[in-house]
């Protein structure tokens, strides 16, 4: 059976391992980034023109473009990978089974048929769908136009596994709701954040959503000029992904610049914070606990699911 496990990838950060023959085993993780790397070579660029071209991604129908922008050795966490790229027309990653790691296909201000175990409904604007671990899922681009696409996986260990279904999802029935999980990436919905002037934040997805240490996506915006407080969480990491706009990031003391189309990793007990350059900053951030015990004491403080 034809296998090309999306990310089986990339375990190795920089490299895309297209393909893998059935019955091969992932190879084990890098060791995670080392604190004498400069923060702006751990920032990862997502880069159109050095994506690859693929075919018939987990037995999906017609082509996309991807490429990894972090990799399993950007955090010290079971974060495994953040993928970007686009989905041609009428093509799509057939459906196929997590069961000791979970994904969340996100689009950007478009429109795509997002399957969570077997059940399909079309969404417009930016949103996702998490897969949670032992679900099912696929995406279809049922347009005549490229669409935005990326990719989130987070497991138990850093070790990524796949079960094709060789379901292309073409013709798929849709439902009118979602009959699962989804996130929704809108503007209208942020909430100033008290004593920061100028940032406004929403808790999209909290950590009831998953069954690994994945804890929460945020969406974050930063007008013109304005910061983020500085802040350290010893027992979280993030993966911030830049949206939209530009500014900086300054991480232990370390400041770099940022832009629409970065992923940063922020590693467990980082000083972090964010200022916006001449545009809003716009930021998706993924945050990783430790270990699930200490997601379930994250979890377990009601102020954390909003």
């Amino acid at each position: 059976m034809k296998r090309l496990a999306l990310a089986a990838a990339l375990m190795c950060g920089a490299t895309i391992c297209l393909s893998t023959a059935a019955g091969a085993q992932p190879k084990p993780p890098t060791a995670p980034a080392t604190a004498n790397v400069p923060l702006a070579e751990k920032i990862g660029h997502y880069d159109p023109a050095k994506t690859r071209l693929i075919s018939g991604v987990h037995e999906g129908a017609g082509t996309m473009n991807f490429g990894p922008i972090m990799g399993a050795n950007a955090l010290s966490t079971n974060l495994i990978f953040l993928h970007r790229g686009v989905i041609h027309p009428h093509s799509g990653i057939g459906q196929h089974f997590h069961n000791h790691c979970e994904e969340m296909f996100v689009i950007f201000d478009d429109t795509a048929q997002f399957t969570i175990n077997g059940r399909t409904a079309q969404l417009t604007g930016t949103w996702g769908a998490p897969d949670r671990m032992g679900d099912a899922h696929g995406v279809y681009n049922p347009t005549d136009h490229d669409i935005e696409w990326m990719n989130i996986n987070v497991g138990m260990s850093k070790v990524y596994d796949n079960f094709d279904l060789q379901d292309d999802r073409v013709g798929a029935p849709l439902d009118k709701i979602p009959q699962f999980v989804t996130l929704h990436m809108d503007k209208s919905l942020l909430k100033p954040v008290d004593g920061e002037p100028g940032v406004s934040r929403r808790r999209a997805l909290g950590p009831a959503v998953f069954f690994t240490p994945w804890s929460y996506v945020d969406h974050l915006l930063i007008q013109p000029g304005a910061a983020t407080t500085a802040t350290t969480t010893p027992d979280m990491s993030d993966a911030y992904y830049v949206i939209s706009g530009d500014g900086t990031v300054t991480v232990n003391g370390e400041t770099a610049p940022v832009k629409k189309g970065d992923a940063i990793p922020v590693d467990l007990g980082q000083t972090k914070s964010f200022k916006a350059g001449s545009a809003p900053l716009e930021l998706m951030v993924i945050g990783v606990a430790r270990d699930m015990k200490t997601k379930e004491a994250f979890m377990a403080d009601p102020a954390n699911a909003h």
